[in-house]
């Protein structure tokens, strides 16, 4: 078992973390990024609206097979400036080798702004 996990996350702080379903609608190039990144804009439904974001997922995926597929993401964490762009949610993934990252998505359609628990 790894020794840096610690088992200290209360149930109550975990319940505070809102985890939800979207649909990428756009993929552009961010060429300001530090590292290779694309901005997205991702549709959470109508309670929570579109969303804005970059993610760091150039190396497994194109722009185009980007729009239409359902993501995940943390929808209230604060916004974050990024160089001239405003990151409005965090897109969650499997972070590889070489920071490489893997889309965690659901495995079936499902409406848009579903709560992940």
């Amino acid at each position: 078992m790894n020794s840096e996990l610690q088992n200290n996350l209360s149930w109550s702080e975990f319940e505070r973390v809102e985890m939800r379903v979207g649909t990428i609608m756009e993929a552009n190039d961010f060429p300001e990024a530090k590292k290779p990144a694309y901005q997205l804009v991702i549709d959470f439904g109508a309670e929570i609206g579109i969303r804005k974001t970059s993610a760091q997922i150039t190396k497994h995926y194109e722009k185009a097979d980007l729009i239409g597929r359902q993501i995940v993401s943390v929808v209230n964490f604060p916004k974050k400036q990024i160089g001239k762009f405003m990151s409005e949610c965090l897109v969650l993934g499997a972070v590889g080798e070489e920071g490489s990252v893997i889309l965690l998505s659901p495995d079936f359609k499902v409406e848009n702004g579903l709560r992940i628990g």
